[in-house]
């Protein structure tokens, strides 16, 4: 895949995000990092405040647990929601974006775009490159 020069890549998954903006030209890129988010990744215990309930039955008096959240999850789709808002918030700092993020992270930030940023995506790929060296991922869109 050709990155154009001044092209925004982001790489993405539900904890951490870096922002990498093509300093080198479409044959040779040169991945630099322009931002970086991330979040801490908490305990069971630092994000719940009590353990899962439980529901009587009408019929016959008996009881039984009801599923607990996936916590995690929670914090990882709302990690990818403000993602998607910052990339709103730097919609006019580029004219061609790429997003490289596992599916599930593609997923939640699909659901997040402005239309201002979707506009300007040239490509979306499923893949989870966030700990990867820029160069690592240089090679790995080159290879595409």
């Amino acid at each position: 895949m050709l990155i154009v020069h001044g092209a925004m890549v982001l790489v993405a998954d539900g904890r951490k995000s870096l922002f990498l903006r093509n300093e080198g030209d479409a044959q040779y890129p040169n991945l630099v990092v322009e931002d970086q988010a991330a979040h801490a990744d908490l305990a069971d215990r630092e994000m719940k405040t009590d353990a899962a309930g439980r529901a009587m039955s009408p019929v016959g008096g008996r009881q039984s647990a009801m599923e607990e959240p996936d916590y995690h999850q929670i914090e990882e789709d709302r990690f990818a929601a403000d993602t998607a808002l910052m990339l709103k918030q730097k919609v006019d700092d580029f004219e061609k974006l790429i997003i490289i993020a596992p599916p599930r992270t593609l997923g939640e930030l699909r659901k997040h775009y402005d239309k201002a940023v979707a506009e300007k995506i040239v490509a979306e790929i499923d893949k989870d490159l966030t700990r990867h060296p820029t160069d690592k991922i240089e090679k790995a869109l080159l290879a595409l």
